[in-house]
Order: structure tokens, then C-alpha cells, then sequence
């Protein structure tokens, strides 16, 4: 089963990051280039793929390690903060993801409290107390993870190993509570009142408003499918870890079988990252009006560089100018 990781892994993993970099780069520059004043879903949802942005971005750190065996060579100190970073993104991530569902909840169903729940400055004093947060809950990586040899494998390691195993059962606990238990029931209850809310409205059955907001509930649903599917055999894993610690399966083989799970059950939770930009950013109002002109850009200057390459040096110094 480990020569079978060492093998698909690292591409799966590239896979991941390669889209997860386009897909929440480009979200970023749209929300980035729009000349109109931010709304409450873009603030979210740009946080949403910076977060996404960071967790991706540190995935090539952990394709070279599993190409070399998990031999870590990048020293403790990035060690500890790789996987600060991605502890603190995962929280992150998934908050951001209750908070547009949540917004899409209170638009939809109670659009006069806009004026006061709904203000851009108050989303942004949400989104700082999340990233806090993010960093508070990883905090950990930085205290017990370390560069170790281990012998099993031969290598030194990047490491996490706890002082005693009621740290083992907190984290645990927290990654299950703050990053599933909490925020599944939260958007399973936007998504349902929004349905609700729209099979009931006449008006919105009714012109294109009723048509886009019938299209936002949809990719709210989707999302949650999505988020559920990537991260729930995680957090099976890690609730059959939390039996383990009390010696509810007995021998070595139980070990062995969460260890391979872990790998695997990680890195499709990952995959939810890459996958937020097409499933779930649509939701802005007026994104893919932005998207359009930028894509065109980016083609038309493409095609522009590839014509100048063929002209004497002269030109493409007038071209990047």
C-alpha cells in the first residue's frame, strides 16, 4: 500500500495544487480589478480563496517530501510553519465557507436586516477574528511538530508527536468540532431554509432575479455536497484515531490501516480547496461579467506575445513596456 502512495500520490497531489493556484489566483485578481465597492459576499469569498490559495501553495513542500519517502529536507523550522499554515487554512477555509452560506441564508430570507448585519465592515471584522482564530487552533503544529529520524522509515521526519496523549484527544476533538461538526449543521440549515424559501416565493420563480437566486441555492447545495464529500472520510479517520487512543482495536493492524487512511483521507480533504473557486464563487453577483473581460485579456496578450516573439528583440522590449 506504501509503494502504491509514493507512486499516485505526489501526481494527485500536483494535480491539486495546480488548480487550486489558478482557480483561487483568478478569483483573487477579479475581486482584486472590480471597480465597485465590495460586497459582503465578495469579502467573503476573497478570503475564502486566499485561505484556499495558502493551503494549496503548500502542498509541492509535502509532493517532495513523499517523493523522497517523507524524508523532510526543508529544516524545523518550515516544517512547523507548513503545517501552521495548512492547519490554520483548513479552519479557516471551512468557516469562510458557513459564512457565505450564512449570507446567502440572510439575502434570501431576511434581506431588511441587510443594512446593519450585512455591512462590509462588519464582514471584515469577521474575517480577522476567523484568521486569528485559524492561527489559534493550528497553534500546536508550531509547539509539537519537530524534525525527527524515525526508524520505521529511516528518514527524519517532519513530526508531530504530542507530550502526552490527552493532547492527541483534544486536537482530535477540536479538528472535529470547529471543522465539522459546528459548521455542517450551520450550512445544512441555510440550505435548507433557502430552499424552502424559494419553492415558496412566487416572486422569485418569476424574471431573472428569481432565476439567480434560484442558481446561488443551487451552488450553495453543491458546495456543502462537495465539502461533505472531501472532508467526511477525514473526519471518519480521525474519530476512528480517537478509538485507537482508547485501545478499542487491539494489535498493529488497526495502526497500520489508519495510518494509510490518513494519507489518503488528507489529501481529499485538500481537494475541496481546488475545487471551491468552480463550485462556489459564482455566487458574486457580478463575477463572471468581471471574469470575462479578464480571461479575454489574458488570451489577447497571450496571442500578442507569441506574434512579438517572432520580431527582432526591439519589439518585445516595446511590447513589455
Amino acid at each position: 500500500a506504501w509503494d502504491w502512495i509514493y507512486a499516485m500520490q505526489p501526481a494527485y497531489m500536483s494535480v491539486i495544487c495546480l488548480l487550486g493556484v489558478i482557480g483561487n489566483s483568478c478569483v483573487l485578481c477579479v475581486f482584486c480589478l472590480q471597480k465597485r465597492r465590495s460586497s459582503v459576499a465578495d469579502i467573503y469569498l476573497s478570503n475564502l480563496a486566499a485561505a484556499d490559495l495558502l493551503m494549496v501553495s503548500c502542498l509541492p513542500f509535502w509532493v517532495e517530501t513523499v517523493v523522497n519517502k517523507f524524508h523532510w529536507r526543508f529544516g524545523e523550522a518550515m516544517c512547523q510553519l507548513i503545517n501552521t499554515v495548512i492547519g490554520m487554512n483548513y479552519y479557516c477555509s471551512v468557516l469562510f465557507l458557513t459564512l457565505v452560506s450564512v449570507d446567502r441564508y440572510l439575502a434570501l430570507t431576511r434581506p431588511l436586516t441587510q443594512g446593519r448585519e450585512r455591512r462590509a465592515w462588519w464582514a471584515r471584522g469577521i474575517c480577522l477574528v476567523i484568521w486569528i482564530a485559524g492561527v489559534l487552533l493550528s497553534f500546536p503544529a508550531v509547539l509539537f511538530r519537530s524534525v525527527q529520524f524515525v526508524p520505521d522509515l529511516g528518514v527524519d521526519a517532519c513530526h508531530l508527536e504530542y507530550p502526552h496523549e490527552g493532547w492527541r484527544l483534544r486536537y482530535n476533538m477540536t479538528v472535529s468540532t470547529v471543522g465539522f461538526l459546528i459548521p455542517v449543521p450551520i450550512m445544512s440549515f441555510c440550505s435548507y431554509h433557502i430552499t424552502r424559501v424559494l419553492q415558496s416565493s412566487r416572486k422569485l420563480r418569476k424574471g431573472n432575479r428569481g432565476s439567480a437566486e434560484r442558481k446561488a441555492a443551487f451552488l450553495v447545495l453543491v458546495v456543502l455536497a462537495a465539502f461533505i464529500l472531501c472532508w467526511l472520510p477525514y473526519q471518519v479517520l480521525i474519530f476512528l484515531d480517537t478509538l485507537d487512543h482508547f485501545e478499542v482495536f487491539p494489535g498493529c493492524t488497526w495502526a497500520y490501516v489508519l495510518d494509510i487512511g490518513d494519507q489518503l483521507a488528507t489529501y481529499l480533504g485538500y481537494s475541496n480547496s481546488s475545487l471551491n473557486p468552480f463550485l462556489y464563487v459564482i455566487v458574486g453577483k457580478h463575477f463572471k461579467q468581471q471574469i470575462s473581460p479578464l480571461t479575454r485579456c489574458v488570451l489577447l496578450r497571450g496571442l500578442q506575445q507569441t506574434h512579438t516573439s517572432r520580431v527582432p528583440d526591439m519589439s518585445l522590449i516595446i511590447w513589455t513596456k
